[in-house]
């Protein structure tokens, strides 16, 4: 039964849509934005909107340092994190991450050009021509990476 007061409803408050794991990690990113200092995960969640629980900040966090996006402090108590990535940066390290699982990286990359709009498409062309300084044959812009064979 719902909302008469049973075992399954103690505890609860009644709450809005449910916030998926990477709207967390924006948020938590967010927040970690807006401090000058490595932070504690208390001051974290004293600063989110709503009530989650500080478990549930620490598995954010954990899960944030795991993809790289925060750093975290190895000495002594309590445990203090810094932001690496924003929210922008987050979603970058999540594509690098799947791309970085799969082989077929050429058809993978080629695949995710061909979908993006025409105004999209023109604007990674722009900021790869930025990183790269060059662009390469067909008037893509490439990066010179170390051990290229084009590098003297």
């Amino acid at each position: 039964m719902s909302g008469d007061g049973s075992r399954a409803d103690r505890g609860r408050e009644p709450r809005g849509r449910r916030r998926g794991q990477g709207e967390l990690e924006a948020q938590v990113l967010s927040v970690l934005g807006t401090a000058q200092e490595p932070v504690t995960a208390a001051w974290v969640q004293g600063r989110l909107d709503g009530d989650l629980a500080y478990t549930t900040v620490i598995t954010i966090l954990t899960r944030l340092y795991e993809k790289k996006a925060v750093t975290r402090s190895s000495e002594g108590r309590p445990i203090r994190w810094e932001p690496v990535a924003d929210g922008a940066g987050l979603t970058a390290l999540r594509m690098r991450s799947l791309l970085d699982k799969r082989d077929d990286r050429d058809a993978v990359l080629s695949s995710f050009v061909s979908a993006l709009s025409p105004d999209d498409e023109h604007l990674l062309r722009s900021l790869l021509g930025e990183v790269g300084g060059q662009a390469g044959p067909g008037g893509r812009a490439r990066r010179a990476g170390p051990g290229d064979p084009d590098e003297s």
